[in-house]
This record gives structure tokens, sequence and C-alpha cells, in this order.
């Protein structure tokens, strides 16, 4: 048995609405171990025996038949989770607030110009690196909000259905797996 995180893209704005309990649920009724959820939007924790792209394709059909809307998941192992945390390229730097710090995760790899289209279109405060699968873009003092890096232009660059996470979700995802040991 495996611990899986399935973050799920997307929900819980307009109609798109997926209640963490039901979600919980959900992954119960498809076999999924002990899930948990963190905050609502999307971050799935469980046990399973079968591989990535298993638990994807359930998961992701799942979704869609009980919600009625398709929501992509991106699926990682909860052994890989714990590399994220130790390669964050802007954990320690006095600059960079947590809440702007982004890990960000693809379905497929990031294409190989990734960062470089990326960096193009980034605002002057904004800085974007890429450690194995995982772009990393600290949105500083603008923010996310002000930011020209929309999800569509981020996909584009990166090949894939992209989705981020602050770095306190990451860490706190994180303490979540080490507390199933």
């Amino acid at each position: 048995m495996q611990t899986y995180l399935a973050l799920m893209r997307a929900i819980n704005v307009g109609k798109r609405q997926m209640p963490m309990a039901d979600l919980r649920a959900l992954a119960q009724e498809i076999g999924f171990q002990k899930p948990q959820t963190y905050i609502a939007s999307g971050n799935l924790i469980f046990d399973y025996h079968g591989s990535d792209a298993q638990v994807r394709e359930e998961l992701e059909a799942a979704i869609e038949k009980r919600f009625g809307f398709a929501s992509q998941a991106i699926v990682r192992k909860g052994a890989e989770w714990k590399h994220y945390c130790d390669t964050n390229p802007f954990d320690g730097d006095r600059q960079a607030l947590d809440k702007m710090v982004h890990l960000c995760l693809t379905l497929d790899m990031p294409k190989a110009d990734a960062v470089d289209r990326l960096r193009e279109r980034a605002l002057e405060w904004e800085r974007i690196e890429r450690v194995d699968d995982a772009i990393w873009i600290d949105f500083g003092s603008g923010g996310v909000a002000n930011t020209k890096l929309t999800p569509a232009f981020m996909d584009k660059c990166a090949g894939s259905t992209l989705t981020a996470r602050n770095w306190n979700s990451v860490r706190k995802l994180q303490a979540m797996i080490e507390a199933r040991r």
C-alpha cells in the first residue's frame, strides 16, 4: 500500500463545487484508504495499492460521475512530496513570502523551455525556477492577483495541465503525510 496525493485543479470556483467531505467519501467508495483533505482546494491524501495512472483514472472518472464535471488530478506519491519540500529553491530566502512561493506540478513532465517562456511574461519581481519535474514561482510582493502568468498561459508553457500550491500548503501536506506513519 502506497500513500498518494491527488491535487485537483480549479475546483470550488463557480459551478465546479466539490465539498471536501464529499471528496473524502468518494475516495473511500472507490477503494482509497484513510482519505484526508486539506483546505477546500482539492488536496487529497490517501493510501492505495495501484499505480499513479490507475489512481488518476479512477479518481477523475469518479469525480465526473459524482460531481458532474471533469477535474484533472495531478497525482504524486507521498514519498515524492518530501523531495519537493527539500528542493524548494526559495526556502530560507528572506525576500520570499511563504504564501507567495508556489510549487507548480503538471500531469506530464514540463517542456524543457517552460521556465524560459514563463520568465518572458513574468513581472520584474517574479522569480521562476525549475527543480526536476517541479516549477517553483515566487510571485513576490506583487502577489498572485497581479501576475500575468494566467493558468492557461502556464499550461501552454508547460505543455500540460498545471496546478499550484503555496509553500504553506506544501509544508502542511508534508506534515499530514508524516503523521500517517
